[in-house]
């Protein structure tokens, strides 16, 4: 029997019907959602994002989403506090608690005792105005040389990050990863984590159809409402992969096919990014079933043998 304070974690790279099955878990053990994308934090950013929709998320509480404006920049620090209140408060209720998503540093920040140093705003003004200069690539190739894991982590559209990684390592003189904790230092060692795995080329045809299905659904018509309401001045929300491509569209850096191509090759690349960070942890244990069904019956097996 699944004892009720019990806090699951659903995890992988995009694509791969993470939010599906977390509806289905909270479904059965009678859990809250907590999500862990840092893209849907985001009002308005729902198709891009593949965000559940109100019908999908079957009258399961969904938390720490929409809770942030296009032109407000989100932070892993800001995520942990409020992420772990919400957990700490349902927990403290005797509620179960899923968390779900992609962005593998907001569940370490969640769940392990994650901090970093101050910003030092000179540090900080001097390397966004050398990107500005040379580029996000040649900033997030640096990070790959000077922190290769962080690199996997943090995608190269994201410059805003990318330059805080960079400014950690000027300030502390180590890198980025350095000031993660170790594994078993954690705020909640009983959570279970879970990861979603598939194939390569299943992937990669789950990822192609996704970026079809938002162009269908109005990605485009989605983010020109999002200028209306300020994205273009929000490094985070600007940077997110499928926005940034269709600003290029809009600004005429790219035609409409070009962006939804680069959008599909950059998806598939933040995917392999996801793998690798992840695949770091070995709290996880990996799920290589196929459907809904079949993966929420190997975890509900898996949790009533500890």
């Amino acid at each position: 029997m699944i004892e009720p304070d019990r806090l699951f974690v659903i995890a992988g790279a995009t694509a791969t019907g993470k939010s599906d099955l977390a509806v289905a878990l909270a479904s059965e053990i009678d859990a809250e959602i907590i999500n862990a994308d840092s893209m849907q934090l985001y009002r308005g950013m729902d198709i891009g994002t593949a965000k559940l929709t109100m019908e999908e998320r079957a009258g399961i509480p969904h938390h720490m989403i929409d809770i942030l404006d296009v032109h407000e920049d989100a932070t892993v620090a800001s995520y942990q506090e409020s992420a772990r209140k919400v957990a700490d408060a349902l927990l403290a209720q005797g509620k179960s608690v899923v968390v779900v998503g992609g962005t593998g540093l907001y569940i370490k920040a969640f769940l392990d005792d994650l901090q970093f140093p101050d910003t030092d705003p000179e540090v900080r003004e001097r390397l966004f105005v050398e990107s500005e200069l040379v580029g996000g690539d040649e900033m997030h190739q640096r990070l790959a040389r000077l922190d290769p894991a962080a690199a996997a982590a943090i995608p190269k559209e994201n410059v805003r990050r990318v330059v805080r990684a960079l400014e950690v390592i000027e300030i502390t003189g180590k890198p980025f990863t350095a000031h993660l904790p170790r594994q078993g230092e954690g705020r909640y060692p009983f959570a279970r984590q879970f990861g979603l795995v598939m194939d390569r080329e299943n992937l990669r045809e789950r990822i192609d159809l996704r970026v079809d299905q938002m162009w269908e659904k109005g990605l485009v018509g989605e983010v020109d409402t999002l200028i209306e309401r300020g994205i273009l001045t929000g490094k985070t929300a600007r940077a997110a992969i499928g926005y940034s491509q269709v600003i290029s569209f809009r600004e005429g850096r790219l035609s409409e096919s070009e962006a939804r191509e680069e959008t599909k090759r950059a998806t598939r690349a933040f995917a392999r990014r996801q793998e690798t960070w992840f695949s770091r942890d070995d709290r996880i244990r990996w799920i290589k079933e196929s459907t809904t069904d079949e993966r929420l019956a190997k975890i509900l097996s898996i949790s009533s043998q500890v």
